[in-house]
C-alpha cells in the first residue's frame, strides 16, 4: 500500500508541474491574442485597398496584363500552406494541412501538377516526412509574423508566376489559411490569389463600363507596379489572420489542457487516500489481531 501511495503522490507531483506549463502557455497566448487581432484589423483596410485599385484598373481599362490571365502553356499550381511553428494549439495546423491535401487532390483530380509551399514547421514536417518536395519553406515565429517573411513568399511566388514554363513556371497561386473569425471559430480556407479574379464593379453584358480612371503612364505600368505589392499584402494578410487563428486556438487547447490536468489530480488524489486509508485499516487490523494472540496466550 505505501508503494501505491507513492506512485500516487508522484504522478500528482508530475501532473501538477504540467498544469503550470499548461497554465503559462494560456497566459502567454491570451496576452499576445489582443495584438494579434489589432495587426489584423489594421492590415485588412490596406488589403481591400488595394485589391479595389487593381480591380479598378483591370476593369476600367483594356490592358490583357499576364497577372491577370490565365496561363495555358503549363499545369502546375503553386500551393502554400499557413501552418504553425509549434504544437499544442489543438487541430489548428491539422486543420489546415487537410484543407491543402483536399486541395491537392482536386487539382489532381483535374490534371493539375501541385508545386507545394509550406510556412510553419507543422507543415514543414508534415511534408519532409513524406518524402514530398517543397519548392519554399519558411519557418520562425509563425504567430507573430514580420512583413519581411511576406515580402520573402511573395518574391518566391511572384518568381514562380512569372517565370516560363520550361522554367517551372505556375499557372496558378492558391493559398490554405486559417481565417479569424473570432475567439471561438477559426476556419481554414482557400483562397487563388493568382491569376487575379476580378469581380467588382462588372457591369451588365448590355451596359458600357463608364471609365472612371486615367492611368499615367499607362495602364500596364501601373498595373506591374501594383500587382507585387497586392500579393505581398494579401499573403501579409493571410499570416497575420492564421497567426491570430493560432494563437485562439492555443488558448483554447491550453485552457482545456489545464481543466483535464485538475481532473487527473482530483482522481490520483482520490486514489491515494483510498491508498492510504486502506493502509491504515490494514495496519488496525495487524494490532488487533497481535493484541488477541498475547491475550491468548
Amino acid at each position: 500500500m505505501g508503494g501505491q501511495q507513492r506512485v500516487y503522490r508522484q504522478k500528482i507531483r508530475s501532473t501538477q508541474s504540467l498544469k503550470k506549463i499548461f497554465r503559462a502557455m494560456e497566459l502567454i497566448a491570451a496576452s499576445r491574442i489582443g495584438k494579434a487581432r489589432a495587426r489584423v484589423a489594421a492590415a485588412t483596410p490596406y488589403s481591400q485597398a488595394i485589391t479595389r485599385a487593381i480591380s479598378a484598373v483591370s476593369i476600367h481599362s483594356d490592358v490583357d496584363h499576364p497577372l491577370t490571365s490565365k496561363r495555358t502553356d503549363t499545369n502546375k499550381v503553386a500551393v502554400l500552406v499557413v501552418s504553425a511553428d509549434r504544437g499544442m494549439a489543438g487541430a489548428y495546423s491539422a486543420n489546415a494541412i487537410r484543407a491543402a491535401e483536399r486541395l491537392r487532390l482536386n487539382l489532381e483530380r483535374d490534371g493539375k501538377e501541385v508545386v507545394q509551399y509550406a510556412a510553419g514547421r507543422r507543415a514543414v514536417s508534415y511534408y519532409s516526412f513524406r518524402h514530398r518536395e517543397l519548392a519554399g519553406k519558411w519557418t520562425g515565429a509563425s504567430d507573430s509574423p514580420v512583413v519581411e517573411t511576406a515580402t520573402e513568399i511573395a518574391d518566391a511566388l511572384y518568381e514562380a508566376f512569372t517565370a516560363a514554363a520550361e522554367d517551372g513556371g505556375v499557372s496558378e497561386i492558391q493559398i490554405v489559411y486559417t481565417h479569424f473569425t473570432s475567439m471561438v471559430t477559426q476556419e481554414p480556407r482557400v483562397i487563388r490569389l493568382l491569376p487575379l479574379e476580378i469581380v467588382e464593379g462588372v457591369a451588365e453584358p448590355d451596359e458600357e463600363v463608364e471609365p472612371l480612371y486615367e492611368f499615367e503612364p499607362s495602364a500596364e505600368e501601373v498595373l506591374d507596379t501594383l500587382l507585387p505589392r497586392y500579393i505581398q499584402a494579401r499573403i501579409y494578410s493571410c499570416l497575420l489572420q492564421s497567426a491570430a487563428s493560432e494563437l485562439a486556438s492555443r488558448q483554447r487547447a491550453m485552457n482545456t489542457a489545464v481543466s483535464n490536468a485538475e481532473d487527473i489530480i482530483r482522481q490520483y488524489t482520490r486514489l491515494a487516500n483510498t491508498a492510504r486509508q486502506s493502509e491504515i485499516t490494514q495496519e488496525i487490523s495487524e494490532i488487533v489481531s497481535g493484541a488477541d494472540a498475547l491475550a491468548a496466550s
